[in-house]
């Protein structure tokens, strides 16, 4: 497994990518029970505990991986004459890019392809990276892990993979994610982080793919309806061309009633989740759109786009409106906040929907693709 994403760092590269490859390398050591497992590594935050099964071998990189130029040619250079002294079945690449030049059968995951379909939101050499490279490790990989069937039907759309070597295995939400039943308790949350008693929530990193513009605008439209609820909190750090959102704040006149805290701890994020009165996800594409699913299993009502893969992950346990109807994002927010029938119905549908996506169905999905694909290449060595 090449895993040089995975970080525990307390930083935003300790979020998304890592955590799928954290999650799975958890569920893969406890309900896998046959393979062995090489996991190339490049941070030294991973805790002591984290390799916990004999079967797991961790191996650091010398080289400063962290920086991504240095990764980069690791992944390049480096790994392939690691891993054809080590003879795998197979190489599995957790991060889009496999080796130019792989010596033994690859599988590659997908988490989304944002940057051929926004590439806007990516820096020039950025995206011409992930382009070239994805697209070229989903067309020579033996098999492609996409974390959803929206991501699947992009590959297919995009770059002609074939369908056939496309498996979807779905992302696992953390135990952490519950219901927190003690009032008292976010009471004194709110306070020590300077929240309002009621306030709408939206989770991820400020660029434009994520819509936060849109938000701002169905915002002040619910402001003037006379809503209850005055306060919108960003939770995220702030990404590329992130300047037009606070130049937007400040033009509606916002600056009292929009909080940004920047990018919030993963222990802390149930509290913020359960804190709010609904969860909003305007974003305009995802690979997944796992925050989703945390807010529902911590019992809050979502409200979210209808695009790519946000019904996959919504189910019918959210409201989903078009990212660019302002009015229509502003009234579904509108009746989350006032009809508490429909508040309660969505509640009990989130934390049901929540359910489905586990760290064990997560985990027996890649083992199957493992599974799979020894089946194959034993079938082609007897003939």
């Amino acid at each position: 497994l090449n895993a040089h994403l995975l970080s525990f760092a307390n930083t935003y590269r300790g979020a998304g990518i890592s955590r799928y490859i954290a999650n799975l390398i958890r569920g893969l050591q406890e309900f896998d029970p046959e393979n062995s497992y090489t996991v190339f590594l490049g941070a030294k935050d991973v805790p002591g505990d984290f390799f916990g099964n004999r079967r797991f071998r961790p191996a650091y990189s010398r080289a400063p991986t962290g920086q991504p130029a240095v990764r980069i040619l690791w992944e390049q250079l480096a790994q392939p004459v690691l891993v054809n002294g080590l003879k795998p079945d197979l190489l599995h690449s957790l991060a889009f890019v496999r080796p130019l030049f792989c010596p033994v059968a690859s599988v590659v995951t997908v988490y989304d392809v944002s940057f051929a379909l926004y590439p806007d939101s990516f820096k020039i050499a950025n995206r011409l990276y992930l382009r070239y490279f994805t697209r070229h490790s989903a067309r020579a990989a033996q098999r492609v892990v996409a974390i959803s069937e929206s991501t699947r039907r992009d590959l297919v759309r995009l770059w002609q993979v074939s369908p056939d070597k496309i498996s979807v295995v779905y992302p696992g939400l953390e135990e952490r994610f519950a219901p927190i039943t003690e009032p008292d308790k976010l009471v004194e949350f709110r306070r020590t982080r300077g929240l309002p008693e009621h306030f709408i929530l939206c989770v991820g990193t400020l660029e434009p793919r994520k819509n936060v513009e849109g938000l701002l605008r169905a915002f002040s439209t619910l402001l003037k309806t006379g809503s209850h609820v005055r306060h919108l909190v960003l939770a995220g750090a702030r990404g590329w061309k992130c300047q037009g959102v606070f130049d937007l704040i400040e033009a509606l006149n916002l600056q009292e009633q929009v909080i940004t805290p920047g990018y919030i701890l993963q222990a802390e994020l149930p509290w913020w989740y359960a804190a709010a009165d609904v969860f909003v996800y305007p974003s305009l594409y995802e690979g997944f759109g796992l925050p989703i699913l945390e807010a529902m299993a911590c019992g809050t009502p979502v409200v979210a786009s209808n695009v790519t893969t946000i019904p996959e992950a919504a189910g019918d346990a959210a409201l989903l409106v078009e990212p660019v109807d302002v009015e229509a994002f502003s009234a579904a927010i509108r009746s989350v906040l006032d009809d508490d029938s429909l508040r309660q119905d969505m509640i009990r549908r989130g934390l049901l929907q929540a359910q489905r996506f586990t760290h064990r169905r997560m985990a027996e999905g890649m083992i199957g693709v493992y599974s799979e694909f020894q089946a194959r290449a034993a079938k082609r060595a007897r003939s």
